[in-house]
């Protein structure tokens, strides 16, 4: 069976359209509908439904897409290990949203310096979709908030966090979390603590960036969790209220224990700040 019906058959059944995965794949529609058309005919089955907004899976359909996924992601696990297998020519790097500013970038940097010749890929997302995408294959190592204790993942490197309760200075907070994203470390644990400690509803509101949840934390309008590092990075040590909190939320710099970078040991022993 050809990988690369398999690649199509699960981005049509992943945009539920035909057109969209046309334009993931840079294929023209018709290719699309070609392809789909002779992996039917190799399987012997329908695979989707035509439908007013789309496809949909058919049984038979449904029945194979856990293959598939399996398939393709085995025939990419066996090409980035044999392009690595003598020297580590690609590192697909991922990190938390918190760590990109601060770890993240020193890290690369540092990468470019001592691997020259070695192409760096980046996914930056919150700590539960780094982990899967890292448990998926699809990256390498990451950097993730807290230690995922999962038995397929290996710690490579630990970096302690002194991790701060800010709020406004010179006025009284709204009863709000404020974070990055309701899947974020930070936001989820100090959620979680606020709900224990407090009989009150507690209200959350979600940004896009640190910047801006520490200003609207210094005017006031709710409370957060935030690392040290972030708070200095912004300079906002100086306008908010910290209180300390051993929450135990250190970054973690993982991999998965059956695909070990080549550079691991370098990895290990890294320094970048």
């Amino acid at each position: 069976m050809d990988s690369t019906l398999l690649r199509i058959f699960l981005s049509v059944a992943n945009n539920r359209s035909i057109s969209l995965a046309a334009l993931e794949l840079g294929f023209a529609q018709s290719n699309i509908t070609t392809r789909i058309k002779q992996l039917e005919n190799g399987i012997g089955h329908l695979l989707f439904h035509r439908v007013p907004k789309g496809v949909k899976l058919t049984h038979e359909g449904e029945k194979l897409y856990p293959f598939a996924v399996e398939i393709v992601k085995k025939i990419d696990e066996a090409f980035s290990f044999m392009k690595n297998i003598n020297q580590q020519e690609i590192l697909r790097v991922g990190s938390t949203q918190t760590n990109a500013p601060i770890r993240l970038f020193p890290f690369i940097s540092k990468l470019n310096e001592d691997y020259s010749n070695m192409k760096i890929e980046i996914y930056t997302n919150t700590t539960p979709y780094v982990v899967e995408a890292l448990l998926d294959y699809k990256i390498d190592i990451a950097f993730v908030s807290g230690n995922p204790n999962h038995k397929d993942i290996m710690v490579l490197q630990i970096f302690e966090e002194d991790i701060y309760i800010v709020e406004a200075k010179d006025k009284q907070s709204e009863n709000c979390i404020l974070g990055y994203k309701d899947s974020c470390a930070y936001f989820t644990y100090f959620y979680s603590q606020m709900r224990i400690n407090s009989n009150q509803i507690v209200k959350t509101s979600t940004f896009e960036n640190y910047e801006t949840i520490l200003g609207c934390v210094k005017l006031g309008l709710g409370k957060s969790l935030v690392p040290i590092s972030i708070i200095k990075k912004f300079g906002f040590e100086n306008d908010l209220k910290m209180t300390k909190l051993d929450c135990g939320l250190f970054t973690h710099l993982v991999c998965r224990k059956d695909y070990i970078p080549i550079i691991s040991d370098y990895l290990k022993n890294i320094s970048f700040l």
